[in-house]
């Protein structure tokens, strides 16, 4: 391993900064809470401070804030920012590993490792994620049938516990499985160690293809997955009748070298996404341009038939920059914004393979219902992973957004949840804010395992956030 490669910006030896009490909420906004206080660590001993002092509602570690429910909120109670632990460690450029601080969002880890000739090896729809919320989420992205979810890549984690002292956890051991994907209840992970995946440039190169409907998409992923790292589908949620379930599939792997233009070869490493301005604050609570919001049935069906005709029947070799097809949205300030003050519902559910006819069943529901989803995606899982919270399973995913002020989205979700559950299913706890708890042990056959776990690590109840509470983790 190199020699510590990030500079010192003087923050390290600066003492934690206990905040007023400030509303919290997931980048839904549909279920803010008050914490009583907001701690910003910079180093592992001020975490250990903060743990231990954290008083009788807990704590919980939260990150860049893109959960979309309340899985980082503790009302009552503290919340550790751990966006102050941003160190990149060490990197070995040779092996393709890197160690860093939890605090490392996977933006920071593409500029720097990207011109060196390494890719993160997992990256969901936003790069505006913490490696700790990486891996207390499990998040998975477009290459989960090939290379599982994110902590499939991690060789070893730091975790700090309710006692006070920090372990270090490896694949295999309980302590690990019950952190990745634990939505950080075992304890506030400090840093990792993770393996990277080789690339010779910065540009992917797309394959993109229309589907009629529903199974003309499933046979296409079936079909043809395995020749493509990567695999989404953008799903029209609002087409019905013989269209029901027509799709924009996109796939592709990054580019050689030999794929590059000629005035691309000069810099074919470079990593120049569009930034973000900054944030007008911690919570993202500033005054909304469009109190109503932008987002409802008439205006989102002429997106999707919009989206869906202008996408070529048929393209290969298509060549973009990693931003443009990993993180689309990225490029647009708080996006979350356009559903107006009520906020969005982000509702992901996996089923197996053999249960399609279940997944047909719930397009053809949410199709009824004139669900507004202008960003709903379907892909196939591989292995799962051995997380006892993670989320993957082999078999169908679909996730969707739906204003959260739909008129009977309550009763239409929960008997989603009963289809899913019905299936040998589970949604997605980094995205819940309103699974009923009866039905966790259905969907998490290790919830219980997990709890008997937790129990023993922390028997205070040190770790506790709204997640946690409502159902009874």
């Amino acid at each position: 391993m190199s020699a510590d490669c990030s500079a010192d910006s003087g923050t390290a030896a600066a003492a934690a900064r206990p905040a007023r009490p400030v509303t919290v909420t997931g980048w839904g906004r549909t279920a803010p809470s008050a914490a009583r206080l907001l701690i910003r660590p910079r180093t592992h001993e001020e975490a250990v401070a903060a743990v231990l002092r954290c008083g009788g509602r807990g704590s919980i570690a939260r990150g860049l804030g893109r959960a979309y429910g309340d899985a980082a909120q503790n009302a009552g109670g503290t919340v550790l920012d751990m966006t102050g632990l941003d160190r990149i460690r060490a990197i070995d450029a040779e092996a393709g590993i890197v160690v860093c601080d939890a605090g490392v969002s996977l933006q920071q880890l593409m500029e720097v490792l990207l011109p060196l000739g390494w890719f993160v090896p997992v990256t969901p729809g936003t790069r505006y994620v913490t490696v700790g919320g990486a891996i207390g989420a499990d998040i998975h992205g477009k290459n989960h049938h090939v290379s599982g979810s994110f902590t499939r890549h991690v060789r070893s984690l730091e975790l700090l516990t309710a006692d006070g002292e920090v372990h270090v956890a490896v694949p295999g051991t309980e302590l690990f499985d019950a952190t990745t994907g634990g939505m950080g209840l075992t304890g506030v992970i400090l840093s990792a160690t993770i393996g990277l995946h080789p690339v010779e440039t910065s540009l992917m190169c797309v394959d993109t293809e229309r589907t009629l409907d529903l199974d003309d998409l499933m046979a296409r992923l079936t079909a043809g997955d395995d020749r493509y790292r990567y695999s989404v589908a953008w799903i029209d949620l609002l087409a019905r009748g013989g269209s029901t379930g027509r799709a924009v599939l996109t796939r592709g792997d990054h580019a050689p070298l030999e794929a590059l233009p000629p005035r691309a070869l000069r810099r074919p490493l470079e990593f120049r996404p569009r930034r973000l301005p900054a944030a007008p604050g911690f919570t993202g609570l500033a005054p909304d341009l469009v109190p109503r919001g932008l987002v409802g049935r008439r205006s989102v069906s002429c997106f999707n038939d919009f989206w869906y005709r202008k996408a070529p029947r048929s393209r290969s070799g298509e060549l973009q920059p990693v931003s443009a097809f990993f993180h689309p949205l990225d490029g647009v300030p708080h996006w979350n914004r356009v559903y107006g003050r009520g906020g969005f519902v982000q509702y992901q559910f996996v089923v197996g393979f053999g249960q399609e006819e279940a997944l047909h069943r719930i397009v053809r529901r949410i199709a009824r219902h004139r669900c507004p989803s202008f960003l709903a995606v379907l892909k196939r899982f591989g292995e799962a992973d051995p997380g006892w919270l993670s989320f993957p399973v082999p078999g169908w995913t679909l996730a969707l957004d739906v204003p959260a002020g739909l008129p009977g989205l309550g009763p239409l979700l929960d008997a989603l949840d009963e289809y899913v559950a019905d299936a040998g299913g589970r949604v997605y706890l980094a995205k819940d804010s309103r699974l009923r708890p009866e039905l966790l042990a259905a969907m998490y056959p290790e919830v219980e395992r997990f709890r008997a776990l937790r129990a023993e690590l922390d028997p205070r109840g040190v770790f506790v956030s709204d997640l946690s509470r409502r159902l009874s983790l």
